[in-house]
């Protein structure tokens, strides 16, 4: 799908496209700054179980709405021009949460977050994929799928250091200081976007490889009449809701037991980091030519099992036992996103559909980060613990297995019909 001459081998674009890598970090560390603030924003602004999920999810309420359509858009905008305004937006966003007064001021203030890390995360994969060659593209977008335990994992374990000292408000306005010097950055070292001099509307159509024009109502028709966008849609929902909502609580649940200061940091920040692992791996492994499918399934299959250790009341009276079913359950898992940013790319139904593609799954994975994490806390708040949310992840990881099975027919006829 991708010809030689519109991916480019210079060095300098490896480093550009490291430089989208790194800005997806970022974006995820305004995302990952919740869970650790959680216990404290429950005793300064008195949040509830239930609130607490629809504010973990809350930032996904942007992906739910938005963005098949920034998909769409991204080309018009221009990609490095949509990533740059996402950066800024995420900045100021959290210089705005953090005077907030009240549960609802900082919801809002975290919607819109939401929306500033919509515009960074989806244009990236087509961003990447046109600054590297087809030999590094997969690689690299294993790396990417790297991007969301990476920064959730590094405010993991810095904040339980840092917010017992300074604060949860100290803690919103670091991260927008860090995200607008990583926007500069991004400004500097990433190539200028390709576009006419005269700006174009966000409905311009994309010129085709062979210069015919495609206005967005037919690349959208193209791209939901097929089934390989809705597989990778749904699949990654079924992955994104349940990671959240383990990832997201664990602060809380680890808190509750008793654990504070590095030992929790380290222990929940681990949890997250380790999910880079699986990331990374499925690149490698598709280099390889293992199948997609039999990722998928794996890594559905190993948080499955990892979430009935961690949660089970049968492991109760082993809490390292619990804890290695954690990191089983992020590892794997890991292998699911990885994959699905290759398979966005294949399954495309043309190369003009690639961001499309992306922004549905994207809408996908926000789907069910929306909704993964409230109802985990609402089963908490009804059986009165947390045995029972192995129970939740399974449901997800059996509705994942028959995704990954549809996926690999999907990628069979793909094949038959070349």
């Amino acid at each position: 799908m991708t010809s030689a001459s519109s991916a480019p081998s210079k060095p300098a674009s490896l480093g550009a496209a490291y430089g989208v890598i790194f800005s997806g970090v970022v974006a995820a560390l305004q995302i990952g700054k919740l869970p650790p603030a959680l216990p404290e924003l429950s005793q300064t602004l008195g949040l509830s179980l239930m609130q607490s999920g629809f504010l973990l999810s809350l930032v996904q309420l942007a992906g739910m709405t938005l963005a098949l359509a920034v998909g769409l858009s991204a080309d018009g905008l221009g990609l490095k021009r949509s990533m740059l305004a996402g950066l800024l937006v995420l900045g100021f966003a959290s210089v705005m949460g953090a005077t907030a007064d009240s549960v609802f001021s900082l919801m809002v203030w975290r919607a819109l977050e939401g929306v500033g890390f919509l515009w960074v995360t989806l244009p990236a994969p087509g961003l990447i994929r046109k600054l590297v060659s087809e030999q590094h593209m997969r690689k690299l977008l294993g790396y990417w799928g790297a991007y969301m335990p990476a920064g959730t994992a590094l405010t993991l374990l810095l904040g339980p250091l840092w917010l017992p000292e300074w604060g949860w408000r100290s803690w919103w306005i670091l991260f927008a200081v860090l995200t607008w010097v990583i926007a500069f950055v991004f400004w500097r070292v990433v190539p200028a976007d390709v576009l006419s001099s005269v700006a174009e509307p966000i409905d311009a159509p994309v010129q085709t490889q062979a210069g015919k024009a495609v206005a967005w109502p037919q690349r959208l028709r193209e791209t939901l009449s097929a089934p390989g966008p809705w597989w990778v849609a749904l699949c990654f929902a079924m992955y994104s809701g349940q990671w959240l909502a383990v990832v997201g609580f664990l602060p809380s649940i680890y808190t509750q037991a008793g654990l504070s200061g590095l030992t929790l940091g380290l222990l929940t920040a681990v949890a997250a980091a380790v999910n880079m692992s699986g990331n990374m791996a499925s690149g490698r492994l598709l280099q390889r030519g293992i199948h997609p499918s039999v990722l998928l399934a794996c890594g559905f299959l190993a948080m499955s099992f990892g979430a009935l250790l961690a949660f089970s009341e049968f492991t109760q009276s082993w809490p390292w036992l619990r804890y290695a079913g954690v990191l089983l359950f992020s590892a794997c898992g890991g292998l699911v996103p990885g994959t699905l940013f290759s398979l966005a790319v294949r399954l495309a139904p043309h190369e003009r559909n690639v961001s499309t593609t992306v922004g549905w799954m994207q809408q996908g994975s926000a789907a069910g980060q929306f909704a993964g994490p409230p109802l985990v806390a609402w089963l908490a708040s009804q059986v009165g613990g947390w045995q029972w949310t192995w129970l939740a992840t399974g449901l997800c990881c059996v509705v994942g297995g028959v995704l990954s099975v549809l996926i690999a027919r999907t990628l069979s006829q793909q094949r038959e019909v070349s």
